[in-house]
């Protein structure tokens, strides 16, 4: 089964005061390493991003703008995403924000093993429930579309309301947290601790 992937990076990025994927991190972007550790687990990826797409040209994915004016935050990204897993032919869409330097190298395996029948699969880790880390099936793109017609923004409550399994990930010993989001400059500041050099 075909897999498609979006890298979440259309938030305005308002608390970091910069765009938060072309953050450095240790030498990269850090949208950089999230594509580094979640495109070899698909088979097509693209970024979801708004405003100038050229920005992002350097890292030779597709970029999709959300499809609403209105900037109503990951839940359009998703439904972007799900515009392009349908039209690459695939059936699942693996969803992950562009300032997580370290999304599970697994991510895709472990949500597709425990999805089941589900719609979606949302990983939880030591925090709770992540919800922007998911696999969604194509078939949910209608419910997504109507839960962003009627106002909902929430990712957690539209996984809720459509039965999504919850896919415990634990961290590993001595390792940082995969969930960890770049909100603050503290959080880089920990995060860089952790980081060897950029491959390639």
């Amino acid at each position: 089964m075909n897999i498609a992937a979006i890298i979440l990076a259309g938030g305005l990025s308002s608390r970091m005061g910069v765009e938060k994927s072309l953050m450095d991190f240790g030498g990269a972007p850090v949208i950089a390493r999230v594509i580094e550790r979640l495109t070899p687990q698909v088979a097509y990826a693209a970024i979801n991003a708004n405003g100038d797409p050229a920005r992002l040209a350097n890292f030779g994915l597709p970029v999709i703008a959300d499809a609403r004016d209105d900037r109503p935050g990951p839940l359009a990204g998703i439904a972007a995403g799900l515009v392009f897993a349908r039209a690459n032919g695939c059936a699942l869409l693996a969803t992950a924000p562009c300032d997580a330097p370290f999304v599970p190298r697994d991510l895709v395996a472990r949500l597709r093993a425990q999805r089941g029948d589900n719609a979606l699969a949302i990983a939880s880790g030591a925090r709770g429930i992540e919800p922007l880390f998911g696999l969604w099936s194509v078939q949910a793109l209608p419910a997504v579309e109507a839960a962003l017609q009627s106002g909902e923004r929430a990712v957690h409550r539209l996984a809720k309301a459509l039965g999504a399994a919850v896919v415990e990930i634990d961290n590993e010993p001595g390792a940082p947290d995969w969930a960890l989001n770049l909100n603050r400059p503290e959080d880089v500041a920990a995060a860089l601790a952790f980081i060897a050099p950029p491959r390639g």
